[in-house]
């Protein structure tokens, strides 16, 4: 797992984005943006997880063209439009490769985290994020839920920057960070 600041420059978003000039961020200092991220685990440290935060049930997604199809551009523009979730979101990388994109502490830059197989990524309620495959168009993770597996997308707006779990994040993890 690496991460670093997201360039913004035009282009393909499963490129890395990532210029000679980006600014690399230490995977540590995810942390305080409310992030839980762990490299190279196997499933005992998933395990341990799973009991320290209580989730009850997992499924695994596969996302590639092959298994998707028609609708496999479509899905991927969904998963990178900016948005947010009440739950935690976790995955647990087993094949394949992504990026999630976050917001910095200033909410003005994206840091994107890249997702290999081993890597462990839990998103807390209210941060904008999103997500894309690399240019290998494959992923298979597992996803981790407190209940029922639910995925329900917030996308970001004046509406959703009101939404109790937002507002939260904000208050508990951004504000300290600009004080």
């Amino acid at each position: 797992m690496k991460a670093w600041i997201f360039d913004d420059l035009p282009g393909d978003q499963r490129a890395p984005h990532d210029q000679a000039d980006s600014h690399p961020v230490e995977l540590a200092s995810l942390s305080k943006l409310g992030l839980i991220a762990m490299s190279s685990v196997g499933m005992p440290e998933v395990e341990n997880v799973v009991k320290e935060r209580n989730y009850k049930n997992r499924d695994v997604i596969k996302v590639s063209k092959e298994g998707l199809g028609d609708v496999y551009e479509e899905k991927l523009r969904g998963f990178f439009k900016e948005h947010m979730h009440e739950d935690e979101e976790i995955r647990y990388i087993q094949e394949g490769e992504g990026y999630f994109d976050v917001r910095d502490s200033t909410d003005a830059r994206w840091i994107r985290v890249a997702m290999v197989p081993g890597d462990l990524l839990v998103l807390p309620p209210g941060i904008y994020h999103r997500f894309t495959l690399t240019e290998s168009n494959y992923v298979q993770a597992m996803r981790l839920f407190k209940d029922e597996p639910k995925w329900i997308p917030y996308d970001r707006s004046t509406e959703t920057d009101a939404n109790p779990f937002r507002k939260e994040y904000v208050e508990h993890v951004l504000a300290p960070l600009a004080a």
